[in-house]
């Protein structure tokens, strides 16, 4: 049976990259995000090697997620796999100093979207023994960082959603799994730099940081595992990345 993949924010970094990766299996592909532009130009691209449906979205938007799903074209009507990948971080200032629209948007994309998504491919989802949902978490929903408040809260709320979701879905033949990717470059980092090339430039210079197409093959073999076995969560680092002793700080007087 071909693989039928709907995957959100496939317009860049890992969403991208696991486009690619499904189209050399030949792969059917449900594309989405919110940069129609981008979305055309890798459909144009991949449909060589697969048929591609292309749909503008913005998972915050639960009417038009629904909306969306509903009206798959019957050739696409029966995905086999989600990859929960929208999602994004604000900011890197201390909790004391960010903005409370980068907390509400990293929580309507993070959390809310995710759920949004979820929720309107579940009952497709089912019908497809051997079916796979990819949630998109971070090595955040493990760790503490200091900057990471709401991102990593956020994360740890995808990475909890996933076992719960396995409960629910234990004997259904649906495979749920939280992949926590730890250093990784791409335009996630931008975004959450506000564009600041020089610091995209000091956090990666030289770290050999985990790339997109990493985590697309990841992404990839989490899928395409035999339909009994179920990854419940993967925690993956670039060797140049690990833990460190915890911060011992100076009180303020």
């Amino acid at each position: 049976m071909t693989q039928c993949v709907f995957i959100t924010g496939a317009t860049s970094g890992f969403g991208e990259a696991s486009a690619r990766r499904f189209a050399k299996a030949g792969a059917k592909l449900i594309l989405t995000g919110r940069r129609f532009e981008r979305l055309a130009a890798l459909a144009d691209e991949l449909r060589p090697l697969c048929e591609v449906h292309i749909a503008t979205l913005d998972v915050r938007d639960a009417e038009a997620v629904a909306k969306i799903v509903e009206d798959l074209p019957e050739a696409f009507s029966q995905p086999t796999v989600l990859v929960n990948n929208a999602g994004l971080a604000k900011g890197t200032d201390p909790s004391y100093a960010a903005k409370l629209e980068d907390w509400q948007v990293m929580i309507d994309t993070n959390v809310t979207g995710l759920v949004n998504v979820t929720h309107a491919l579940l009952p497709r989802l089912m019908q497809s023994p051997g079916a796979s949902v990819v949630n998109l978490a971070s090595i955040a929903s493990n760790w503490p960082y200091p900057g990471s408040h709401v991102y990593g809260a956020s994360k740890a709320f995808v990475a909890q959603f996933s076992r719960n979701l396995r409960c629910d879905l234990a004997g259904k033949g649906v495979r749920v799994t939280s992949l926590e990717p730890g250093l990784s470059e791409s335009e996630f980092s931008l975004v959450r730099f506000d564009g600041d090339q020089d610091k995209y430039q000091q956090l990666y210079g030289g770290t050999n940081a985990l790339q997109p197409e990493d985590i697309a093959e990841l992404i990839f073999w989490l899928a395409n595992q035999p339909p009994h076995i179920n990854i419940n969560s993967l925690e993956v680092m670039p060797t140049s990345q690990a833990w460190n002793n915890f911060n011992v700080v100076k009180q303020d007087s």
